[in-house]
This record gives C-alpha cells, sequence and structure tokens, in this order.
C-alpha cells in the first residue's frame, strides 16, 4: 500500500533543511534539548537524556505503523541539529493531517527557523499532498506556542477540554488551531512577508 507521505528533505532559502529522522540522529537531538533543557517544561514532551532514545524508537515507529513523517531540523548556517518536527495523525483518505512534536533548542527559538520549517511543511502539505486541513495542536499552558501558531496564521478551532493525563498526573487541556486550503494562499503570503521574502 503506497505511504499517503513519502521521505523527503525540504530545503529552506535561508535557516533550516528538513530531513527524515534516522536512529543515528538521536545524539545530535539530545544535544540540541540540552540547549535550554527542553525537558523540564513540564507542558511539552521533549525527551529527557535517559529518554531520547525512546524518543526516536516512539517516531520512528509512528512513521512505519500510522504513517507519520518525522524530521530533525538542521540550520544551514553551520549544519548542527535545533530540533525536531513531524506530519502525524494523517488521515489521507480525508487529506488531512497534523504538525506537531515540534520543538527547537533554545537559542534557535525566534530566529526564523520555526517560520521557515512551517512554511515548508505547509506548503509541501497542500501543494503536493493536496491536503484540505493541516492541524495543530498544543497544551493550554504551552502560550508560546500557542502565540506562534497564532503568529503563522493557524485559527484556533477549539479547546479539548481534561484531553490527556500527562505524565507528571495532570489532566492536559489541548487547544485545537488549523489551516484550510482556501486560507493558504494568504497564509503563504503571511509567511514569506515574516521571512522577508518575495517568492519561494
Amino acid at each position: 500500500m503506497a505511504r499517503f507521505i513519502d521521505a523527503i528533505t525540504l530545503t529552506g532559502r535561508n535557516h533550516v533543511v528538513l530531513e527524515p529522522l534516522r536512529q543515528e540522529h538521536a545524539e545530535d537531538l539530545l544535544a540540541a534539548a540540552k540547549d535550554g533543557e527542553l525537558w523540564k517544561l513540564w507542558y511539552t514532551s521533549v525527551g529527557s537524556p535517559d529518554a531520547v532514545l525512546g524518543y526516536v524508537d516512539k517516531a520512528l515507529e509512528m512513521r512505519d505503523n500510522q504513517g507519520a513523517m518525522p524530521f530533525v531540523v538542521r540550520r544551514k548556517s553551520d549544519g548542527k541539529i535545533i530540533g525536531t518536527t513531524r506530519y502525524f495523525h494523517v488521515d489521507a483518505a480525508n487529506r488531512r493531517l497534523e504538525i506537531g512534536h515540534t520543538w527547537y533548542s533554545k537559542s534557535a527559538q525566534r530566529t526564523g527557523a520555526n517560520t521557515e520549517a512551517k512554511l515548508m511543511l505547509l506548503k509541501h502539505a497542500f501543494e503536493k499532498l493536496d491536503c484540505i486541513a493541516v492541524e495543530f495542536r498544543t497544551h493550554w499552558f504551552n502560550f508560546d506556542s500557542r502565540a506562534a501558531l497564532a503568529r503563522i496564521g493557524a485559527k484556533q478551532d477549539g479547546v479539548l477540554r481534561n484531553h490527556q493525563i500527562a505524565p507528571n498526573g495532570t489532566l492536559r487541556d489541548t487547544v485545537v488551531f488549523s489551516i484550510i486550503a482556501s486560507e493558504w494562499p494568504t497564509v503563504k503570503a503571511h509567511l514569506r512577508g515574516l521571512l522577508g521574502k518575495s517568492r519561494d
């Protein structure tokens, strides 16, 4: 059975390259997570030093069994891996997917890396995969993520109350955002404007 999403490398003009995640990326991802000790943010799921191998294994299992496509985010200026992101919750029959499991080293945040990565992921989803909608989800208390999603042009659909039980036992309210196909041209122009681009 053909995959909806094939392995692909997405190369930005200025900031980042998205490469399909491989097992050998684990050590580089651990180094990226150590920049800001991201696993200490209780509302995220960044792998801790002793869990990063399991984090990668789970991402690859999701790729193999659920049609997901995890990426590492590599900075173009020095070739350093600065984070990860993923296509998942793939619904090929309805041409929908979610972008998530996204995190960046502290030093890579607010640099344009996330904006360029989102531009490439959304462009591929809408223009190559012919998606009708792309979804994003985040923790209610992840205010930075919620602001970033609004900034790129995603609209809030709603809140799933008591959606999940977090590893620390707290109940997660999940905020759902999306961009739909009819909005993509405007969102694309907005993202290019944020990056100072006139064209792709």
